[in-house]
């Protein structure tokens, strides 16, 4: 099942029990939801780990060639 429909389906779900009309918006708003978090997360997870690995290489230069102020 791709993430489109299963956004679609806890979308739905989640609609249908506030019991306010149709469970078709909540459908569609799961399913765009779903979309943008497959880009979204995966540029926020690479920047998370550039920014760790940039971090620790100036840790690791700051320890190798000491300081600089």
């Amino acid at each position: 099942m791709g993430a489109t429909t299963i956004g679609a389906l806890v979308g739905s779900a989640i609609d249908g029990l506030s019991g306010d009309d149709g469970v078709a918006d909540g459908a569609i708003i799961g399913a765009v939801t779903a979309n943008v978090l497959k880009v979204v997360l995966p540029l926020a997870i690479t920047y998370a780990v550039g920014w760790a690995v940039l971090r620790g290489a100036g840790k690791l230069k700051d320890r190798v060639f000491g300081e600089v102020q």
